[in-house]
């Protein structure tokens, strides 16, 4: 439940050729949560953005399904062979910044935060993104050697340039492909679809995927309220073909296969993206912004006198587009992969303020037990987010082979991912 209104799960999700799908929508927490979903006259199911600036009366059923219904949402054939983490070196308490002036009793009421890591002066985003990079490795038994792509999810690169995969490709050895991806807090997911489209089409046999951020040096020290949100972390998957009879060969001749109508067409047990969805929503950006330091406001001293450095956030638009965000794309993922929220083994939310992900449990129906939670001892680590969840989670005994663990990222761009894997 969220306020007053219910979205049940467990039941038939309704179907209306004219019902909104409200995702986006920053003032959808005061309306009607809507089935996530419409029927186009072709029969196939599909969303539908709602957002002011995605609104399109005029749009027909053919034209939605276009925009949306006949692309792939699932990459099956994949596994993620290993996960390793990282975190700054120095722990800071909530009582460690009510030394410097903050309000603790409001950290942790507002946020659930107890506490999160900095770097100390000599660390980079890399240095983390490089210490999870050797974990996952070594995690996974796969030598730097074969690595072939390096894909780092950050908002706060070392460099402008050269990016910070290409520092990461260079300390491991790798003979690889490097680049980076910002999509902020969702850049994990965006960065794990991209990889294992390279992996389902042969284009690549090992991928690392990292999310990594220092967004305590892109935030400023002085502001009460969003100062003590942030960590900083990393964390690197190595995504490779599942372990399955001739996987390789179906991964490298899956596309080479005419396309069919279903979107499920392995329904195997094997490992895989059984659903994802990537989108964003631009219109809603200077929610999450930092003014100064790109080609539209460089750097000057009069920028930085003025903090234009640093991250600005407006908390309430981010709070309820996300409460709103998160049951309508979990709605989407079970229905795409023919499953009950009762089916899924972990959920992983991004760790971004445990209010939202309260409301999250509330709404769905998913037992506690079976959600995720290290915000109160990490922070909102960005990008570094859902991996290091997913490290932890595998060193705690909660992810075993074939379990189906659903993940949901949310953040600056605005954008949004989602991923229901099987392990």
């Amino acid at each position: 439940m969220i306020g007053n209104k219910t979205l049940d799960l467990k039941s038939e999700i309704p179907f209306s050729a004219s019902s909104p799908f409200s995702i986006g929508s920053p003032n959808a927490l005061d309306s009607t949560i809507s089935p996530p979903y419409v029927q186009p006259a072709s029969g196939v199911c599909t969303s539908k953005n709602a957002s002011a600036a995605h609104q399109d009366s005029q749009a027909t059923p053919v034209e939605t399904v276009h925009r949306i219904g006949d692309r792939k949402t699932s990459i099956p054939g994949i596994q993620i062979k290993g996960i390793g983490y990282a975190v700054g070196s120095q722990r800071v308490t909530n009582a460690d910044l009510q030394a410097r002036g903050f309000d603790a009793e409001w950290i942790l009421r507002r946020t659930g935060i107890q506490s999160r890591f900095h770097v100390s002066d000599d660390e980079a985003t890399s240095d983390l993104a490089i210490r999870a990079a050797q974990q996952c490795l070594k995690n996974s038994g796969v030598g730097p050697e074969q690595v072939d792509l390096i894909i780092v999810a950050t908002m706060t690169p070392d460099h402008l340039t050269p990016s910070t995969a290409c520092l990461v490709q260079a300390a491991l050895g790798c003979n690889a492909a490097a680049l980076d991806l910002n999509a902020a807090c969702s850049g994990f997911i965006y960065g794990l679809v991209t990889a294992s489209q390279f992996i389902r089409t042969g284009c690549s046999r090992y991928a690392l995927v990292i999310g990594a951020d220092v967004l305590t040096n892109v935030t400023n020290p002085q502001d009460l309220q969003t100062f003590p949100l942030f960590g900083d972390g990393a964390g690197a998957a190595l995504v490779g073909a599942a372990d399955t009879n001739d996987s390789e060969r179906e991964c490298r001749n899956e596309f080479d296969r005419s396309s069919r109508q279903d979107d499920f067409e392995d329904r195997s047990e094997g490992s895989g993206i059984l659903a994802y969805r990537l989108a964003s929503e631009g219109e809603l950006g200077k929610a999450l912004l930092i003014p100064g330091g790109g080609s539209r406001m460089p750097l000057s001293h009069e920028g930085i006198s003025q903090n234009m450095q640093y991250l600005q956030m407006d908390g309430r638009t981010v709070f309820k587009w996300a409460v709103n965000l998160i049951p309508e794309i979990v709605g989407e993922m079970l229905y795409r992969a023919q499953l009950s929220i009762e089916e899924i083994d972990l959920f992983i939310p991004h760790q971004a303020n445990i209010r939202i992900i309260d409301a999250a449990i509330e709404a769905l129906g998913i037992h506690p037990d079976k959600v995720f939670i290290n915000l109160d001892q990490v922070g909102n680590t960005s990008a570094g987010s859902i991996p290091i969840a997913l490290g932890q989670a595998i060193e705690q005994g909660r992810i075993k082979p074939g379990a189906k663990v659903l993940m949901v990222g949310f953040g600056g761009g605005l954008t949004w991912g989602s991923c229901l894997m099987r392990w």
